[in-house]
């Protein structure tokens, strides 16, 4: 019989969506600052205006984070949001990293 410390980690328990470096870093930073603007995330993650957009179509997708289009006096502004959804699914992906860290 296999010692505990013997156990694969499942490598699947890893979830794609979030996995990724942008979305990585957007979810990360949402999960301590939420929300967020558009703005802000741009300047944290060092993206463009195009790949962020589309890397939170993505999250939005998959329900983890909420686009809160609105105005900020004459201004534009997009908040985003971590979902309920978003957060479990940050924990569940960090708990697998552990797992496959072995911690």
């Amino acid at each position: 019989m296999p010692k505990p410390s013997d156990a694969q980690p499942d490598i699947n328990a890893i979830d794609d969506v979030i996995h990724g470096r942008l979305r990585l870093g957007v979810m990360a930073y949402l999960s301590a600052v939420n929300p967020a603007s558009f703005p802000e995330l741009k300047d944290k993650t060092g993206a463009t205006n195009g790949n962020l957009s589309t890397h939170l179509t993505k999250l939005e997708t998959a329900g983890y984070v909420r686009q809160e289009k609105g105005y900020k006096g004459k201004r534009p502004q997009t908040l985003v949001h971590l979902t309920d959804t978003g957060r479990s699914a940050w924990i569940e992906y960090l708990d697998a990293m552990r797992a496959l860290l072995g911690q």
